[in-house]
């Protein structure tokens, strides 16, 4: 096998294991929108990464602009994460509302910084961060996923029991003594840290996607949250290795192709017997 699809499945691969258990959660406290936010506003973070590329590359020759862009969609995104905690303490406006203006405004930004940029002689593929290229993953790229993906695995089982009780019910979480704010704020940067490292498998469009059809996919067989977890990781990799089959044979584009997998993953899950409720 040619060394860019080994790195192509093994980048999808650590995605889907990350975005199991974390997409559980979204699942569970109906987050979906949240997460298109922060997918939006990653369009910013690229945007913002091509300006740094160009005004710092003397600086930062060492630094790629594969890296610097993840670094870039990482910075944005944790910042709206903490601008919605921040506004959501107002109580001024329903969640929804927010999500809504900040998803729309950062996504607007974005697109208008980017023609700037290509106003200015500067040639961006945004077809590829859109809908993301699985086969363009590099060395780095896999540091990325492997390195953030443990932080986030770690940082979830820390915090597993916590977030669990305030998904099943916040309010005696906190009189239990939960940090709920704390605990809420965390999740929302795991969030954000997993769709800046997945940006590039399937693209800004696509990532609310692997976060939430394995999930609800697994939902209908797992009789404990911890078995949702596990299994939504198994069927988010078989996606992937699916729907990167399906690239390579049909010419078809790769992070279209495991969304399309993992959507027919679901449909089968859903016409399959239930053993669980």
């Amino acid at each position: 096998m040619e060394d860019f699809l080994w790195r192509a499945l093994l980048g999808g691969l650590g995605v889907a294991i990350i975005a199991g258990p974390l997409g559980c959660f979204i699942v569970w406290r109906r987050m979906a929108y949240f997460g298109d936010t922060l997918a939006h506003s990653a369009l910013l973070g690229i945007a913002l990464g091509f300006l740094l590329n160009l005004k710092l590359t003397v600086h930062l020759e060492q630094l790629t602009l594969s890296s610097l862009l993840m670094f870039s969609t990482l910075i944005v995104c944790l910042a709206i994460a903490l601008l919605l905690v921040i506004l959501e303490s107002q109580k001024r406006f329903a969640t929804d509302t927010l999500l809504g203006i900040l998803a729309h405004s950062a996504l607007s930004l974005g697109l208008i910084a980017l023609a700037f940029l290509q106003a200015e002689g500067l040639r961006i593929d945004l077809y590829a961060y859109l809908f993301g290229d699985l086969l363009a993953i590099t060395r780095t790229d896999l540091y990325w996923i492997y390195g953030g993906g443990g932080l986030i695995l770690f940082a979830l089982v820390f915090i597993w029991q916590s977030l669990l009780s305030i998904t099943i019910h916040e309010e005696l979480a906190q009189v239990e003594g939960v940090s709920v704010a704390w605990i809420r704020l965390l999740f929302m940067l795991m969030v954000a840290l997993v769709i800046a490292i997945a940006m590039k498998i399937v693209g800004i469009l696509l990532i609310t996607s692997m976060l939430i059809i394995p999930p609800a996919a697994a939902r209908s067989f797992a009789k404990t949250p911890e078995q949702m977890a596990v299994l939504a990781s198994f069927l988010g990799a078989l996606a992937v290795f699916i729907g990167l089959t399906l690239s390579w044979h049909w010419d078809i584009p790769t992070g279209p192709a495991v969304v399309v997998a993992a959507t027919l993953l679901f449909i089968l899950t859903f016409l399959l017997p239930r053993t669980a409720r």
